[in-house]
């Protein structure tokens, strides 16, 4: 089952691995070189062999990622754990040898070396992982990274769930409070007791409850919701475990905890692994494309100060992760007056009540008379948004997600506001590689929340390039 702490875990592994690696790859260079008097294949001196490494290191590590030794899934199950790390070792070095015979560009200086970092690699991988594995355990036993529970039921599995739960210290899990009936609850666990749902949840961030456990549904829908969207709106992990078949079906993850069936409802795939890998390719795109976008902001900002004096820049106030305020930079295409006032009262006080009621029926202008002539220009080639590229080095932003909204825009989201806040706001998104200001409002709203519920690697790399595609044709760029 998913806890807080997994993405940590996950981080921790993946620093281990790469820190296991680099001791092989040196060791197995100074036994081969050093301590065994026979002459090389190949002469590859010691900088250009850890060169080789730094190279070969990332893609180890996808490889690894692939085969899901970064997924709680795998934690604790050991054997699988083993078996793909001895497939992932073998995969590694089976690339490094077809790169060497394809380029002749050699890495290993002897065939012994490749042997070692095999045989090394994939048993002090496994050994250090155990160390982690025995580590993490003791803190759980003291209560550290432990998730704080609170377990919503009425059923035999309500109390069984609980009563595992208390008895082992190696599952991270400490059960803070329960609400159901009195009786299905062991009086000698200590758990603060509520015996109505509104009143438990009410205590969440109180009781700094990370994971909620619900084992039973009530017959009212209404009462059902309120719990997801407490654990939505409090950005908490969320987990059903259902006594009857009918409920493993859907998109949901389904595994098996303390011998019952479990569907885990997560707001989006972006959690764990999923989290990592996009903020990892946020910074890779960023860093390889450096090349062009700061000569572009040199070029954007000596221009803003010949035909549009004034800052550079327009700083907004936005919600992103988790409806935290951030400030999202522009290029300035309004003048600098208006910039940053309510647009309903601008309009209004130019004696244009048609654009105020435009505005607030649809949020946007055809024909904005805020916008300077160089301004237009920005917007209509979306130059204007490159400045975002600074909220992504920042960790604001995303190079793809929902638009980062105003606060006044939180209303029309209704409920599933949480759900947008669950992923970091985007520089480019699905609503504007789908039709950008030819959309209305309301489709707009449904195509950011599909891409929260619905995220994929390749979902990102295929608006990136639709993106691209849509600002060269100016397809629905106002």
């Amino acid at each position: 089952m998913p806890s807080k702490n997994t993405k940590f875990y996950s981080l921790v592994l993946m620093a281990a691995d790469i820190l296991v690696l680099a001791g092989v790859f040196a060791i197995a260079y100074f036994v081969r070189t050093q301590l065994d008097p026979r002459a090389l294949l190949h002469t590859v001196y010691a900088m250009e062999y850890m060169i080789g490494f730094v190279i070969i290191a990332p893609v180890w590590i996808m490889i690894f990622a692939t085969l899901g030794l970064y997924s709680s899934n795998i934690y604790s199950r050991r054997l699988v754990e083993w078996s793909r790390i001895m497939l992932g070792t073998f995969i590694g070095i089976l690339l490094v040898i077809g790169w060497e015979y394809a380029t002749n560009i050699h890495i290993f200086p002897a065939r012994l070396v490749a042997l070692y970092v095999l045989l090394g690699s994939t048993a002090a991988i496994m050994l250090v992982r155990e160390i982690i594995r025995d580590v993490r355990n003791e803190m759980y036993r003291y209560g550290r990274g432990v998730s704080r529970v609170m377990v919503i039921g009425n059923s035999a599995a309500t109390t069984d769930i609980i009563d595992s739960l208390a008895s082992d210290h190696k599952s991270g899990y400490q059960v803070v409070a329960y609400a159901g009936p009195a009786r299905l609850l062991p009086a000698h666990l200590g758990v603060i007791h509520y015996s109505r749902v509104e009143a438990a949840l009410k205590d969440i961030k109180k009781l700094r409850i990370t994971t909620i456990i619900q084992t039973d549904l009530y017959d009212s829908e209404d009462r059902n919701h309120l719990i997801l969207g407490a654990a939505q709106t409090s950005h908490i992990q969320y987990n059903f475990i259902p006594g009857e078949p009918e409920f493993y079906t859907g998109k949901n993850t389904v595994d098996v905890f303390l011998g019952y069936p479990m569907i885990t409802v997560s707001q989006t795939p972006l959690i764990g692994w999923g989290a990592i890998l996009k903020r990892f390719f946020d910074v890779f795109v960023v860093l390889i494309t450096s090349i062009f976008w700061i000569p572009l902001f040199g070029l954007l900002a000596i221009a803003q100060k010949i035909f549009n004096p004034g800052p550079i820049f327009f700083m907004s106030t936005r919600l992103g992760l988790h409806g935290e305020i951030i400030e999202t930079y522009k290029f300035r295409s309004m003048i600098w007056k208006y910039c940053g006032a309510d647009a309903a009262t601008i309009f209004r006080e130019m004696g244009r009540e048609d654009l105020a009621a435009e505005y607030e029926k649809t949020r946007k202008i055809e024909n904005d008379p805020r916008i300077t002539k160089f301004g237009k220009f920005l917007r209509a080639t979306s130059l204007d948004e490159v400045a975002q590229i600074l909220n992504v080095i920042k960790g604001d932003m995303s190079l793809v997600g929902p638009r980062p909204i105003i606060k006044e825009e939180k209303k029309f989201y209704s409920d599933r506001a949480p759900l947008l806040f669950s992923v970091r706001p985007g520089v480019t998104g699905l609503w504007q590689v789908s039709g950008r200001s030819d959309l209305a409002f309301s489709q707009r709203v449904e195509l950011e929340l599909y891409y929260a519920q619905n995220w994929s690697f390749w979902l990102d790399l295929r608006i990136l390039f639709k993106t691209i595609g849509v600002v060269l044709r100016k397809t629905g760029a106002k």
